[in-house]
């Protein structure tokens, strides 16, 4: 078993103990070949050695260890809420549409959006207009947040903000005959 093993592993390291030949042919052009020509004076070519680099991991700066952290306590807008929600009575929208806006200080940084969160879940596509629109929200109490966004991530979220819609009944005599 040794023996087959080492005819092996000797099989295996021929190929990088190969020999290059260079010579010139009838052109005139230089040729390369791991065979001598026949009836064609050729020189060995002796190749220096590979070159190889060891990978390392790069070192992160002290200073920016700790920025992941900072950047979760530490918000980039100082203020972010949503406007035009009534406080104490009910919103009025029969279709159950209406537009809420951001106030948002300083302006949208570049690569953020604002996203609403409407009962909990993000509500429509982000966008970089600090207007949005709901559409056909359905009657009764339900909460509302302002999200911005850096791809997937929630950089900053507003204060919940709760309203609840009013909208016209079906069965109300004032729709008029349907």
């Amino acid at each position: 078993m040794r023996p087959l093993l080492a005819c092996l592993l000797l099989a295996l390291a021929l190929p990088a103990s190969a020999q290059i030949y260079k010579y010139t042919d009838a052109n005139g052009n230089t040729v390369f070949t791991n065979q001598p020509p026949e009836g064609t004076p050729s020189e060995s070519v002796t190749l220096p050695r590979t070159n190889t680099v060891d990978m390392k991991t790069p070192n992160v700066p002290a200073d920016q260890k700790h920025d992941s952290d900072t950047s979760q306590s530490a918000a980039p807008y100082s203020a972010l809420s949503l406007q035009g929600i009534p406080d104490e009575e009910a919103m009025r929208a029969n279709n159950g549409t209406f537009i809420v806006s951001v106030n948002i200080q300083p302006r949208l940084q570049a690569g953020h959006r604002l996203r609403l969160i409407l009962d909990g879940e993000p509500y429509g596509q982000a966008s970089n207009v600090p207007s949005l629109q709901l559409t056909n929200v359905d009657r009764g109490e339900h909460s509302l947040a302002v999200a911005v966004m850096a791809g997937d991530r929630i950089v900053q979220q507003s204060a919940t903000e709760t309203f609840t819609v009013q909208r016209i009944s079906v069965n109300s005599p004032a729709r008029g005959a349907p």
